[in-house]
């Protein structure tokens, strides 16, 4: 069956795009009427006809340009703004001295906000800030003094355009967040619904053959006994060990786009449950916490490894049929991994023993290793109750043993 890949895509910002093209053909409009109202009072009434012809038409033709973020580029804000600004740098040519020293309006008037609003939407509020300070540049040129409207006016377009493009930032980092939940959420129902699936069929096959070997004996006793160590197995990965794949946010034009995408094996942190997960059996028995236990990636695979030796030394030891139990604790500044079976436990002086003859298993393949990470490995043993691995680690953790390898 086909993977089917479901793309969730939302945008908050798109709304402000084509408010956007809505204000640009207005304030076109807008700056056209007021100078057709004021027309006998310009000095060069054809060179601010000639300039409205080319605003006119260059806010018709490129209307699909703020259409949306991937449109806009970056060579279309520049050449906007330069319209914006030269028609800001004609208004004292065009129109009449007097005019423009009483506060007249500049050629292209409130239509320059726009483009400045342009930047904004598309790259937040540092381009905003670039833009209105050009704007803020040329009409200070234009009126020749820093006078209190123009002053007024420069600000009000300068902080207006920051906020706004500071809104869009915030919006795009909420629309991404919202994006990932929604994806994970999807993710866990899906999980569940396999989960299901599982349970309804291949739980439901391994339990009966467990059953129906069990009571035939023979061969069939030992299928059956595989079948039972399966479905614990089986069972332990399905109710939670499976390791979550992880998911990126992509800006695109229609909004955010969440995929998944493949872990890279780098030395980041890992979750140490996914590790020791394997180690469920029929007679292995896993508790761990319910969220992530991350330690670094060399760390976890040193604590996994000792713990399949204290699980060695159980079946080696205390018999195939003795049971083991592993339990995963996350505390503030350490994890805790305790190992614990119901063998016959170990005879007092059996380990110094062991390390005088030369077997070196829980010296090295634990102790050793728990030692190489800044940590500690304690085992009690009493005679006829089992024995007791705990291994403590911890969450800063690097191999050291690695570390001076590589020197």
């Amino acid at each position: 069956m086909a993977k089917r890949e479901r793309v969730m895509r939302m945008s908050v910002e798109q709304p402000l795009w084509r408010a956007l093209a809505a204000y640009r053909v207005l304030t076109m409009l807008y700056a056209v009427g007021l100078f057709t109202t004021a027309y006998d009072e310009f000095a060069r009434p054809w060179l601010a006809v000639a300039y409205f012809a080319v605003l006119f038409v260059w806010t018709l033709a490129t209307l699909p340009r703020v259409a949306n973020a991937a449109s806009c580029t970056k060579r279309f804000l520049a050449a906007d703004l330069t319209i914006a600004l030269v028609g800001i740098l004609l208004t004292p040519i065009a129109d009449a001295h007097a005019r423009v020293q009483a506060g007249g309006p500049t050629l292209p008037s409130i239509w320059t906000a726009g483009a400045v609003l342009a930047f904004a939407i598309k790259g937040g509020w540092r381009w905003a800030a670039l833009a209105s300070t050009l704007v803020a540049v040329a009409n200070l040129v234009e009126r020749g003094s820093p006078a209190r409207d123009t002053v007024h006016n420069v600000i009000l377009v300068w902080v207006a355009s920051i906020a706004i493009g500071y809104v869009v930032e915030v919006a795009r980092a909420s629309e991404r967040t919202l994006a990932r939940a929604l994806e994970i959420e999807a993710a866990t129902r899906e999980r569940e619904r396999l989960a299901r699936d599982i349970h309804d069929s291949v739980l439901q096959v391994l339990a009966m053959v467990k059953r129906r070997g069990a009571a035939l004996g023979g061969e069939a006793a030992e299928l059956g006994r595989l079948a039972g160590e399966q479905e614990v197995a089986l069972r332990t990965l399905v109710s939670g060990g499976l390791v979550p794949v992880s998911r990126v946010s992509e800006d695109a034009a229609e909004g955010a786009v969440v995929r998944a995408v493949d872990e890279p094996e780098t030395d980041g942190p890992v979750d140490l449950r996914a590790l020791l997960a394997p180690y469920a059996g029929a007679r292995v028995s896993l508790a761990e916490p319910g969220a992530p236990v991350p330690l670094a990636r060399p760390a976890a695979r040193e604590v996994a490894a000792a713990v399949g030796a204290a699980l060695d030394n159980v079946r080696q030891h205390a018999g195939e049929h003795a049971r083991a139990w592993i339990l995963v604790e996350d505390e503030p500044d350490e994890v805790i991994v305790t190992v614990r079976d119901d063998g016959p436990g170990i005879p007092e002086g059996r380990l110094a023993q062991a390390e005088g003859e030369g077997r070196l298993g829980v010296a090295l393949s634990i102790r050793g290793r728990l030692r190489d990470l800044g940590g500690s490995a304690e085992l009690v043993s009493v005679p006829g109750q089992g024995t007791e691995v705990e291994l403590k680690v911890p969450k800063d953790a690097t191999d050291v043993r690695g570390k001076a390898e590589s020197r």
